[in-house]
């Protein structure tokens, strides 16, 4: 059967060249098995129909039978259009083709009975269906049911006659034809644990369902199915890491440690802190290596928690590294270190693109002979020349901006691989961190630190800009600083850079030299050019800093307390809340406002009221993941989410998750290497479930 699965797609009837070019392209469909798992995203009762006396506009879909009374063409040019006269006696309504209609006249003669399908709307105060479904009640599918499987297409499929009601003909073939049942990929105990049906009940319901409960009990079994795998895999992955990588055993906590802890502490941690303290301590101490995802909003003291892993890695003999992602981060990284640990014995150094060779030599002789504690850099720290006496911490921030091939470098400088701390400002929901950082365990900072005051978030509509210039020239009049950021439009990077020229003409004449100074960043600057543009609002010599998305990660001005996005609804959420978290880090009252035309989408509505209603970053990527889907999380598509949902939605399939995980969870601490006879049938299935999974604590 899987073989025969893996035919070509041009060699099912009904597809042939062309069509299998075209399917290949739009819906990266080449095989029959890619074409069975491509599922349907609704489905239609096509078991109702109506009168058309009952029909009206509001309605979603309709089936009606009935006799076409006559033809008409219409129009010219773009507007010419063929429309039929259809009655099924209580009424009328005009079908209406635009384009591929010389062949209806010819299979739907005048005055034999058809069903129509398709959505009411009215036009000049008639009835009408715009490119209807047209079935001869004779005739019926090859593989009938009362529900209708409506399938994602694309304007050239439809253009080339492959729509939804299309890819369901080819799909009947398919089924249809099928040489056997379909084999079976779990096994008989956990089906009836589960209480799932089978994989061939499953493949046949999804697309012909008998009833809604049917693919409600198909749908369940396929997605269960998807992320059971998925999460078999990780599990198995990090069992069998466990088992291979020892890590150092952290024993003391020393001076270094005691000494920040109460000398040091700028202030009492919060019981956040303390517990991820916690579990990073047995991590270290447990003598298998560390794997941890810290994950913590802007501004809820990640950098402090990192340091204090630090400092018990120097007190047990060993040497540490930071790595950011940008110079900017790192040289952030590098100051509030040094000034959390003012007047201790514990040497810090910045080793970045820009750091020249002479200052370059002593910090290089300093890791070889173990007197350099602690490296904070950018890529960088991974060149060949740095090497460490003993390695043996690793703290990555923003850790999905950095390749999986670099990180390998990194870990390649230690003897026995060092611990691993990754943190990232960008909250990870649940669902996707279970997932995408499933071999990693997770630790989550979600309090703010006493005395942070919330940012109030408001929106605006364009044409209110002369009130939030008047609120900003208040705020400046406090000693105030602030951003105004401009949309990325990934389009046209010359248009984005004309819209913060635009943006940048009118700041300047609302806000005019030498009362107020300007800073202005952007993707098209020379990188010298943005460090000393940011440099001088950073110094406070500028008032407003206007910029693209660039300022979303690094800088940090405690002065900057307002935040104003332009176009907000371009922007994704989670990219609005990491630009939101750049103000507030001081002591005054931090506002964001986002500005938007005054038509937004129903997403661009939820978002911009989202941002509104909300300041937690978890609560945040929970909506954001249920609006966009996984791939698209801020973040994630930069490390290429590292498998292909088919069926399930990590927003939407929560539950699901959580019992695939815990399923995995149990087989995995009964039979860690899946070496009993009733799970044989895993060994065979886990690799197809994810062949593309990168285990990122193995890397090395």
């Amino acid at each position: 059967m899987q073989q025969y699965l893996q035919q070509d797609i041009q060699f099912l009837p009904g597809v042939g060249p062309k069509r299998a070019d075209i399917l290949r392209e739009e819906l990266n469909i080449s095989t029959l098995e890619d074409l069975l798992t491509y599922y349907p995203y609704r489905y239609v009762d096509r078991s109702r129909f109506f009168k058309i006396s009952d029909v009206t506009s509001d309605m979603p879909f309709i089936q009606i039978k009935g006799k076409i009374q006559g033809y008409a063409s219409i129009g010219k040019g773009r507007g010419k259009r063929l429309v039929a006269d259809f009655t099924d006696g209580s009424g009328r309504l005009e079908l209406v083709w635009f384009r591929g209609a010389k062949w209806i006249p010819e299979n739907y003669p005048i005055g034999k009975e058809l069903v129509v399908f398709g959505k009411p709307s009215v036009y000049q105060r008639k009835l009408n269906v715009v490119h209807p479904e047209l079935e001869d009640p004779e005739k019926k599918h090859v593989v009938s049911s009362s529900l209708q499987a409506v399938y994602s297409t694309t304007e050239r499929l439809k253009d080339n006659y492959l729509t939804s009601k299309a890819i369901s003909k080819l799909m009947a073939n398919l089924i249809k034809d099928l040489p056997r049942k379909f084999e079976e990929t779990l096994p008989a105990w956990l089906l009836q644990k589960l209480n799932l049906i089978n994989l061939d009940t499953a493949m046949r319901q999804i697309h012909f369902p008998d009833a809604t409960a049917q693919y409600k009990k198909a749908e369940l079994r396929l997605k269960f199915e998807e992320l059971f795998y998925i999460q078999l895999n990780i599990l198995q992955g990090k069992n069998e890491r466990n088992k291979r990588f020892r890590g150092n055993v952290f024993e003391t906590v020393g001076e270094s440690f005691n000494t920040f802890y109460t000398e040091h502490l700028p202030f009492e941690l919060t019981g956040a802190q303390k517990k991820v303290m916690k579990e990073i301590r047995r991590d270290m101490g447990s003598g298998r290596q560390m794997n941890r995802l810290l994950q913590g909003d802007v501004g809820s003291g990640k950098t402090l928690v990192a340091l204090m892993s630090l400092l018990i890695a120097i007190d047990n003999g060993f040497q540490t590294c930071i790595m950011a992602p940008t110079e900017i981060l790192a040289q952030q990284h590098f100051k509030s270190i040094n000034s959390f640990l003012d007047g201790m014995d514990v040497r810090v150094e910045l080793l970045t693109g820009s750091v020249k060779k002479a200052v370059r030599i002593p910090i290089h002789e300093g890791l070889l002979d173990g007197t350099v504690h602690i490296l904070i850099g950018t890529h960088a720290v991974i060149e060949d020349v740095v090497q460490f006496k003993r390695l043996g911490l690793v703290v990555i921030d923003e850790q999905h901006r950095f390749g999986v091939a670099q990180r390998a470098r990194l870990w390649n400088k230690a003897d026995v691989l060092p611990h691993v701390l990754v943190m990232t400002a960008t909250p990870i929901p649940r669902t996707l961190a279970m997932t995408l950082y499933g071999d990693l365990d997770v630790s989550v900072i979600d309090e703010l630190p006493p005395g942070r005051k919330a940012i109030v978030t408001r929106h605006s509509y364009d044409s209110k800009r002369l009130m939030v210039f008047g609120f900003l020239k208040k705020q400046l009049a406090l000693g105030r600083q602030a951003y105004i950021v401009y949309p990325l439009i990934k389009e046209s990077e010359s248009m984005d850079y004309k819209d913060l020229e635009d943006g940048l003409e009118s700041i300047s004449r609302a806000f005019p030299p030498p009362q107020y100074q300007v800073s202005v960043v952007h993707g098209k600057m020379k990188p010298e050019e943005k460090e000393a543009s940011m440099a001088h609002f950073v110094a406070g010599r500028t008032h407003i800093m206007v910029a693209t998305t660039v300022i979303e990660v690094g800088v940090d001005v405690s002065n900057a307390s307002i935040m104003i996005i332009e176009s907000a609804e371009r922007f994704g959420l989670s990219q609005l809340h990491q630009l939101r978290g750049r103000v507030g880090r001081g002591a005054d009252q931090s506002y964001c406002i986002l500005m938007t035309a005054y038509k937004l989408s129903d997403e661009g509505r939820k978002r911009i009221e989202t941002m509104v209603q909300t300041n937690d970053g978890f609560e945040i990527a929970e909506v954001d993941l249920k609006l966009r889907g996984p791939g698209d999380i801020e973040g994630t598509q930069q490390s290429g989410v590292p498998f292909n949902l088919k069926i399930a939605h990590l927003g939407r399939d929560s539950q699901i998750l959580q019992l695939a995980r815990d399923t995995a969870e149990l087989i995995i601490s009964e039979d860690p290497n899946l070496k009993l006879e009733k799970n044989f049938i895993f060994v065979k299935h886990i690799k197809k479930g994810n062949p593309k999974r990168i285990d990122w604590g193995k890397i090395s």
